[in-house]
């Protein structure tokens, strides 16, 4: 981190919002989000990732980790250890373009308080969270503005993949599950705004990341694809359904 242990020792001592969705513990305080500051602290090392490039038309699943790539505005959903300056605080949420990104990893699980188990491919219209590979904090969104558009901030909460309601976001897609090589919709469960990427631009210190937001209406701005990743085999249970809709 460029921010130095002073800097972010300070931070703790700042009042923080009393609030249901209140700021992440143990992330920097700073004007605006930064990057540029390599992978951070990672969950699994990044070593262990294998890179999988698509190969048909198989369905996400739980436990699998992917990077998840806006298709209007070709960007990378991406965070890092680094808190807003502004709205709720907390870890900051942002669009870049570097395929290879440290920070881009997301796994897949079932929604808050609930248990999917690895390899269950996820259904169209089920509720999922994605937690952030690098600092386990999970994908979250709350009535608070945006910091350059002015729409739903979206931000990562929690600990160690644990966060509250607010983490949960249905799949919306067309047919029975989610398929990777498709084109999906992520409309947030408590406000129902669409993840989005409208193409707003932060300046200087993290130049040429976009802001990412929720936007209470469908557009093309909202559409996200499955790119690099590790993932989960179909279990077994899927299989058999598979195998009796071919009968």
């Amino acid at each position: 981190m460029e921010a130095s242990a002073a800097a972010a020792a300070s931070g703790g001592g700042r009042s923080r919002r009393a609030a249901t969705c209140g700021r992440a513990q143990g992330a920097e305080r700073l004007p605006l989000p930064r990057a540029g500051m390599g992978p951070g602290p990672l969950l699994v090392p990044l070593s262990a990732l294998i890179t999988a490039v698509l190969a048909g038309p198989g369905p996400v699943t739980c436990g699998s980790v992917v990077k998840l790539l806006n298709v209007r505005h070709n960007v990378r959903l991406h965070s890092h250890d680094v808190r807003y300056g502004s709205g709720s605080g907390q870890q900051s949420v942002t669009g870049v373009s570097a395929a290879d990104d440290g920070n881009s990893y997301w796994r897949v699980r079932g929604r808050t308080a609930t248990v999917c188990e690895r390899g269950t491919p996820v259904r169209c219209g089920q509720a999922i969270r994605l937690t952030h590979l690098g600092t386990g904090r999970n994908l979250h969104s709350h009535r608070f503005a945006s910091p350059l558009s002015g729409n739903q901030e979206v931000s990562a909460f929690g600990e160690a993949g644990e966060g509250d309601y607010l983490d949960d976001w249905t799949v919306v897609c067309s047919g029975t599950y989610w398929v990777r090589d498709s084109e999906v919709r992520f409309q947030h469960t408590s406000t129902d705004v669409f993840l989005s990427v409208t193409g707003e631009q932060y300046g200087r210190p993290i130049h040429g990341q976009k802001e990412v937001h929720g936007m209470a209406a469908s557009s093309q701005n909202n559409y996200w694809k499955v790119m690099e990743g590790i993932f989960m085999q179909p279990s077994e249970v899927f299989k058999a359904e598979q195998y009796h809709a071919e009968l």
